[in-house]
């Protein structure tokens, strides 16, 4: 937690900030009212929401669907913003975030470069395009109120742990040494993802606010947008310094364990009567 408040991760978050808030702008300028018409469109042919909206009337509030159409919009929206502010921190902060732990914490341990910046790529492409299937075929649970609330954040969170536990060992580990420690610490490391998938949601709490403060939309989106990027930033350091931490004990214990014990002297050779022994001799027959 205390990286975090490091000038150098600050300053690193600001171009995730630049490109997310650009692209969220330009994607609503583009786009935002033809989501929402369609949105509406799409609400008022499913029956249970023309009959909550017919006793909204009744109570006087006739123009809710106004404000949920936007709103729903907003929560399809958000889990790509999550994913897109996770991508973009591992690819642009991690690999600084790893150098700055290492040089900080872990000046000696070697680096023998198991993955590279486009394994790291395909790795993170690959889990992200797992993680957005997961959650459209999650879509139709998101009615039941409760799994809303839980289902995306195991998502992220299991896409955390898979980014972010590759990305710390890259450069540090090797091959085998990658796979070993994340099969000994697989539920620690998916309990840490999780975990961080919950304080990623957290923001999505200002992002949706900007349909109900609309006249606010521009300071919220951006503040939640920097929120992602530094709660990304915040696991890809929990990750960097729990599996370097790791590794230079599983080497430590390596070193100790292949440690060659000196063989005990040979007992001196007994004298056989009437044998005369060589005292001076490298062998002894």
């Amino acid at each position: 937690m205390a990286y975090c408040l490091h000038p150098k991760v600050v300053a690193l978050s600001v171009l995730p900030l630049v490109l997310m808030v650009a692209a969220s702008f330009l994607l609503g300028y583009l786009f935002w009212d033809a989501a929402v018409s369609a949105m509406l469109r799409w609400l008022e042919g499913w029956a249970p929401f023309v009959w909550a909206m017919q006793w909204m009337t009744t109570l006087g509030l006739p123009e809710v669907k106004t404000l949920l159409a936007p709103l729903f919009v907003l929560v399809l929206v958000t889990p790509l913003i999550v994913l897109l502010a996770l991508l973009l921190v591992a690819l642009l902060m991690t690999p600084a975030i790893v150098d700055l732990v290492a040089q900080r914490r872990f000046p000696d341990l070697q680096r023998l470069r198991g993955g590279n910046f486009w394994g790291s790529v395909v790795w993170s492409l690959w889990s992200t395009v797992l993680a957005l299937l997961a959650l459209v075929a999650s879509i139709p649970l998101w009615l039941i109120p409760p799994l809303v609330l839980i289902l995306p954040p195991l998502i992220w969170g299991w896409l955390t742990y898979r980014v972010f536990a590759f990305d710390a060992l890259a450069e540090h580990a090797s091959v085998a040494e990658r796979r070993e420690l994340i099969g000994q610490h697989r539920w620690a490391l998916l309990g840490m993802g999780v975990l961080c998938g919950y304080l990623g949601a957290a923001p999505s709490l200002l992002w949706a606010s900007g349909a109900v403060f609309i006249a606010l939309a521009p300071l919220l989106v951006p503040l939640a947008v920097w929120i992602y990027a530094l709660m990304f930033a915040f696991a890809a350091l929990w990750f960097t310094h729990y599996l370097l931490a790791a590794l230079a004990d599983l080497r430590r214990q390596r070193q100790t364990d292949e440690t060659v014990v000196p063989p005990p002297e040979p007992a001196p050779p007994r004298a056989v009567p009437g044998e005369v022994i060589d005292v001076t001799a490298k062998e002894i027959p």
